[in-house]
C-alpha cells in the first residue's frame, strides 16, 4: 500500500473512533497466536507518553498494527530515532506519523517555563520548537513540526519513509492531518 493509503487508513480509523465508544481493533486469541511468529506494523507513530492518547484506540488499530513509539511532549531524541530505524529498517514500516496533541502537560511546561530534574531536557527541546508560542493549540502544532524537521534532518531513511504529522485533539477525539 502507498504511503496516501497508510495516511487513508489512519484517517479512517480515526473516524471509526468518532463513533464508537469501544475499542474496536483487533486484539483476539487468532490475532495474538498470528504475532508470534512478528509483527508488520502499518505504521509508526511517535507521540506522547500522556495516559490520555492510546494510539491504537485513536485509529481502531489491532494488535501488531502500529509501531508506538512514547515519549514526554512527543520530542526525538536517539533512543526515538533509533527505534523508527528499526520499524523501518527491520520491519519494513513505510509510514511514519509525529502525533502531539492538545492540553499537553509538558507543551504547557515550557510555555510557562517550568523545569525541575531530567524534565529539562524534553521542555528545552520542546521551547526550541515553539519559540515564543504561548497559545497551547498552536504551541502543540508547532511542537510536531520542529519533531518532524528534526527526524527528516537526522533520519537515515528519509527517501523510504514518509513522514505525516497530526494533533490529537483531547476534547473532540479527531485528529487534525494538516500538518
Amino acid at each position: 500500500m502507498n504511503s496516501e493509503g497508510l495516511i487513508s487508513r489512519l484517517m479512517i480509523g480515526n473516524s471509526m473512533f468518532l463513533e464508537t465508544n469501544k475499542f474496536i481493533g483487533d486484539i483476539s486469541l487468532d490475532k495474538r497466536k498470528e504475532l508470534k511468529n512478528g509483527q508488520n506494523p502499518y505504521a509508526i507513530i511517535l507521540t506522547c507518553s500522556d495516559s490520555r492518547i492510546t494510539s491504537e484506540a485513536i485509529f481502531s488499530a489491532g494488535l501488531g498494527d502500529l509501531f508506538v513509539i512514547r515519549v514526554a511532549g512527543n520530542i526525538v531524541g536517539p533512543s526515538e530515532i533509533a527505534s523508527i530505524e528499526y520499524a523501518a529498517n527491520v520491519l519494513g514500516t513505510k509510514l511514519l506519523m509525529v502525533m502531539g496533541h492538545t492540553h499537553c502537560g509538558a507543551v504547557n511546561s515550557a510555555i510557562n517555563g517550568e523545569s525541575c530534574g531530567h524534565l529539562a531536557y524534553v521542555l528545552d527541546e520542546i521551547k526550541e520548537g515553539i519559540d515564543d508560542e504561548t497559545d497551547d493549540k498552536k504551541a502543540s502544532f508547532k511542537n510536531v513540526e520542529h519533531s518532524i524537521n528534526k527526524l527528516r534532518e537526522k533520519l537515515y531513511l528519509t527517501d523510504r519513509l514518509e513522514i505525516v504529522g497530526g494533533v490529537y485533539d483531547i476534547e473532540t477525539g479527531k485528529v487534525d492531518f494538516s500538518i
